[in-house]
């Protein structure tokens, strides 16, 4: 996504959680890969390459205090932020019924639901401040937020990530801000195995998994002009997955 936006000319902040992150709960394993500065740095470098504009920034969107932090930094180093991408997620197991905890929903809930509620609330304050007139919110969901059985928190924290959609896109319209989000399906980005890949293809209509890119493709349509009468809809990315 981050290189996609700089292809289109944009100036792209790549953040990323530092990798001495660690669950603060004995027992809980974290699913995601928490790449660092070193992933960040790598992405900011291939848009230098191609002549656009790139930085990195360092945050723990867990905590409410960064978000403002955040974007000063932004404004500071590339100017007004015109469109925030919420694609940091939290995911950790265990995360049935019988097992998930008190600490492992509220994790994912101040990660996937929290954070990018106080970041478009801080974006659309200084947005309103600054007398703007051009505004993108793109939140990225999963396709399977309406019942996501395993992964109860995780799922619910992204069925709230859409509901937060619709209704802050009513609040932000008057204002000129559009609001949306993409639910993606099974995406390899390195985690689906063969095996995993022969057992999800005859789930998905389109006969295969998604790339990164097809869902780059999405959330820069949902930011462009093009998309400026779309706003509060979860698009799903899925190739038809979860229909």
């Amino acid at each position: 996504m981050a290189r996609a936006f700089g292809a289109q000319g944009a100036a792209v902040v790549v953040h990323y959680l530092g990798t001495d992150a660690m669950p603060p709960e004995a027992g809980a394993q974290i699913q995601h890969e928490i790449q660092g500065v070193e992933a960040a740095d790598a992405v900011v470098r291939t848009i230098r390459e191609q002549g656009g504009r790139a930085m990195t920034l360092e945050g723990d969107l867990s905590r409410p205090d960064a978000i403002p932090h955040l974007f000063s930094t932004v404004e500071a180093e590339l100017g007004a932020v015109e469109i925030v991408v919420n694609n940091a997620a939290h995911c950790e197991f265990p995360d049935t019924v019988l097992e998930v905890s008190a600490g492992t929903i509220d994790r994912h809930f101040a990660v996937n639901a929290r954070a990018p509620v106080l970041l478009i609330q801080e974006f659309a304050r200084r947005y309103q401040a600054r007398g703007a007139r051009f505004g993108r919110v793109v939140n990225v969901s999963t396709d399977a937020a309406r019942a996501f059985a395993t992964q109860i928190a995780y799922g619910a924290s992204k069925a709230a990530l859409e509901a937060f959609t619709r209704s802050i896109a009513v609040e932000l319209g008057p204002l000129g801000i559009t609001v949306n989000a993409v639910a993606p399906g099974p995406v390899q980005t390195g985690w689906i195995s063969a095996e995993l890949d022969e057992q999800l293809r005859p789930w998905i209509p389109l006969g295969r998994v998604g790339t990164p890119e097809e869902i780059a493709d999405a959330v820069v349509f949902l930011a462009s002009e093009q998309a400026r009468w779309i706003t509060g809809q979860v698009v799903q990315v899925a190739g038809g997955h979860a229909l």
